[in-house]
């Protein structure tokens, strides 16, 4: 038998979120912070300004499958990036040693002639170190906020980063994003844009992701690293989770500058069931608008020829195809039902007076429209039973409206 854990009975509320790191809903309390004021971005002038700064919550919970923790109560609106960007500072000799040998294992895996693109580039001393270390190239940072002065091949766009317009334009080979994910609201998807672009844009660059890590936070009980500027912490487990759902290939997850950071070398842009999946998408709803001008046109020749018209139908499915092909009230006042219990409410969003099928039987039509396809084949035969009949019986079927006893389709049910 395989030991499995012991359950324990949970004193904390289940929480109903989405997880930023892998889409999991479910978290529980794992610190609650109070309110405070910002600790990174404020930069008071004085201490009156300093002990009225506003204050917002930390409301921490945790991930119960990645362990990732995050800032339920987050809101990035309240962080004013555009005034006062969000620098790190730190000259110490174990934080520049951490620098200088990932500056140096980048280049190693890169061209002679790179296309390097960093997003959040901040001051900017990173790309500038990267730019150094090679005679070619291009080297080019995305932050609205961050350093604006470049010079050579270092280019600095003071704009945000778009993956589906950006990576097209420069394909590049390396992709950084160091010390953001923690900020942003969705970190998982924002990596996911960035791999999907990559595959529709046929490259697959290598990319490199670092944030700080909370392990020994966790261990030790420390409570400073959480603030309102970092609403994500990441744990290894959920670092590597997260990248893990964007990546074609993990290279390497590692940590520095003693545990506290952990990055991931990955290789993006190789995962064909999502370009098929986006195909279909695309074929349809370019379908969906050929629909929309072909059955408006069938709709305006049946009204022109002076044909009576019934949707049989008021609610759901129905209410919805009225409301999408515009059958207003004035042009298309007759819909039925057999259902007795909407018999005299009114189409949402059209208006039409919904009657019970039987009405049919004094006030017959000459065209009946189901749009509810799954249920014709019921109606015809209610029909039938009833004695309610029409000319033609007309459904939604491969972007047209079709004869349901004339044409094909796959409608008609079962023959048994």
């Amino acid at each position: 038998m395989t030991k499995q854990s012991k359950s324990a009975p949970l004193t904390s509320p289940i929480r109903e979120s989405t997880c930023p790191a892998c889409g999991y809903h479910v978290a529980v309390p794992f610190f609650d912070g109070g309110k405070q004021p910002l600790a990174t971005i404020a930069w008071p002038t004085d201490a009156k300004n300093a002990q009225n700064l506003p204050k917002l919550p930390l409301d921490f919970v945790r991930c119960v499958d990645c362990g990732h923790v995050y800032n339920i109560a987050f809101d990035y609106s309240k962080i004013p990036y555009s005034d006062k960007p969000n620098l790190m500072f730190n000259q110490g000799k174990n934080w520049s040693g951490f620098i200088r040998n990932l500056r140096d294992k980048i280049l190693k895996q890169v061209p002679a002639s790179p296309v390097i693109v960093e997003i959040g580039h901040g001051d900017g001393s990173f790309l500038a170190a990267l730019a150094e270390g090679k005679n070619a190239g291009r080297f080019i940072g995305f932050d609205p906020h961050g350093a604006t002065k470049a010079h050579g091949v270092i280019q600095f766009r003071a704009e945000l980063f778009d993956p589906a317009r950006h990576l097209g334009e420069l394909k590049p080979d390396l992709v950084i994003t160091r010390h953001v994910l923690e900020h942003l609201v969705n970190p998982l998807g924002f990596l996911q844009q960035i791999s999907f672009a990559a595959l529709c844009m046929g490259i697959k660059p290598l990319a490199y992701f670092e944030v700080p890590c909370i392990d020994r936070a966790i261990a030790t009980g420390r409570t400073s690293d959480f603030y309102f500027e970092h609403s994500s912490q990441f744990t290894t487990a959920s670092f590597t989770r997260m990248l893990s759902s964007c990546a074609a290939e993990i290279l390497e997850i590692g940590h520095g500058y003693d545990g506290e950071v952990i990055f991931g070398f990955l290789r993006l842009g190789d995962k064909p069931a999502q370009i098929n999946l986006a195909g279909e998408a695309q074929t349809f709803f370019q379908g969906a608008l050929e629909a929309h001008r072909t059955i408006r046109t069938q709709l305006a020749e049946l009204s022109k020829q002076g044909k009576r018209i019934a949707v049989w139908g008021g609610t759901g499915k129905a209410a919805a195809f009225m409301q999408h092909y515009e059958m207003d009230a004035a042009h298309f006042p007759i819909v039925v039902d057999d259902d007795i219990n909407k018999v005299d409410t009114f189409v949402p969003g059209t208006g039409q007076r919904i009657r019970f099928r039987d009405w049919l039987l004094e006030n017959p039509v000459d065209v009946i429209i189901i749009p509810p396809q799954w249920r014709a084949a019921d109606i015809v035969a209610v029909m039938a039973r009833v004695g309610i009949a029409a000319e033609a019986v007309l459904i939604e079927h491969n972007r047209r409206l079709v004869d349901f006893h004339k044409e094909d389709h796959p409608y008609r049910g079962s023959s048994n």
